[in-house]
């Protein structure tokens, strides 16, 4: 794993140095774990590689090691994608500037296993549809899921999770496929799995992803009374002009779910 940097830890390392100690324990993984670096006024060492001071170290960035120089986890395809530094540890990540997991008052990785606990993945095939960081099928793994079917598809976010510590590797009981659910999803054999995870991006950059054509896939492949809890955010109606999670639960139970709003998002199972 890359060592990552962000600007508090490289000002750490910095005033370590200043301050004329030869080494410090910080976190190069994103309070993952701490380890031990070896500091002087000209740069640092770790695990026996040197490395110079950053002449630029930007607030709200994540910089990775890319070979001969640390550059930011960003990419500019046909949108910018960039991992973002949260004061929980666990990051979150940004498409264009809007943040895609929310860290105002809790850390998106503690959020997501309150999340994946409503939905009780142990011994289950779950159905994860917008695999994003993959924080979602981390705590099914913990959970002890049978299986977690992991959609995104976006490649970029797929390169990110390749370099945040706390998404989950792939193999013992995750698949991680590229591709867009909406597409992928009339392959999915009826009643196969347990349980789904639906964390879509707002519903203004993916409406398809809120429509009764892919709730109704999603009934037909969810056995009967699985449980699905569907992250639907909670926009301001008078600014929105809508009420998306009521449309949402209407359009659920449509499909042949009880459904009934849950936090920020709504919880439901298949009748």
């Amino acid at each position: 794993m890359s060592p990552l940097l962000t600007l508090k830890i490289h000002d750490a390392l910095q005033a370590a140095a200043r301050a004329g100690a030869s080494s410090v324990e910080c976190s190069l993984d994103l309070d993952r774990s701490t380890t031990a670096v070896g500091v002087d006024a000209a740069g640092w060492t770790w695990h026996g590689q040197r490395f110079s001071w950053l002449e630029t170290c930007k607030d709200g960035t994540i910089y990775y090691w890319a070979g001969e120089t640390f550059e930011p986890v960003a990419r500019f395809g046909t949108s910018l994608i960039k991992l973002v530094p949260t004061e929980w540890g666990p990051p979150t990540f940004q498409i264009d500037g809007i943040k895609m997991l929310s860290t105002a008052q809790v850390s998106p990785y503690a959020d997501a296993e309150r999340k994946v606990g409503l939905i009780q993945p142990r011994g289950k095939v779950i159905l994860d549809t917008c695999g994003g960081l993959g924080y979602f099928a981390a705590w099914c793994l913990a959970g002890q899921a049978r299986q977690v079917l992991s959609y995104e598809k976006n490649p970029d976010v797929i390169w990110l999770r390749s370099l945040n510590p706390w998404s989950p590797e792939t193999g013992s009981g995750l698949t991680l496929t590229q591709g867009d659910i909406t597409e992928q999803i009339p392959a999915l054999p009826d009643a196969s799995v347990d349980a789904v995870l639906h964390d879509p991006p707002r519903f203004g950059i993916a409406g398809e992803l809120y429509s009764q054509v892919f709730y109704n896939h999603l009934a037909r492949v969810l056995k009967r009374k699985g449980k699905l809890f569907h992250y639907t955010g909670a926009p301001n109606k008078l600014t929105s002009g809508r009420d998306v999670p009521s449309e949402v639960t209407k359009r659920l139970r449509h499909a042949g779910f009880a459904a009934e709003l849950n936090g920020d998002g709504v919880l439901a199972a298949k009748i």
